[in-house]
């Protein structure tokens, strides 16, 4: 469950929540959400920050990617 969420009130979810995807995890890898949660925590700071829009939305979308990156890399099959 994200942060701040209880079973009788959802929440809904943060810009940057919304854009990695936090929900959705289907290995249940603790990692995963740690990841996801920590880009989603940037990409809302970046977004409250104000300034440039077309700064903002880069900055924004290489946080994102990087967090693909992060999520391939912790739940990826080694290769032997």
């Amino acid at each position: 469950m994200p942060n701040n969420e209880t079973m009788d009130e959802p929440r809904e979810m943060t810009e940057g929540e919304y854009r990695v995807g936090v929900s959705f995890n289907p290995s249940k890898d603790p990692r995963v959400d740690e990841i996801k949660q920590a880009a989603a925590n940037q990409i809302d700071f970046i977004l409250a920050c104000g300034g440039d829009l077309r700064i903002s939305a880069l900055a924004c979308t290489h946080i994102e990617t990087g967090a693909m990156y992060a999520v391939k890399l912790v739940t990826q099959p080694q290769r032997v």
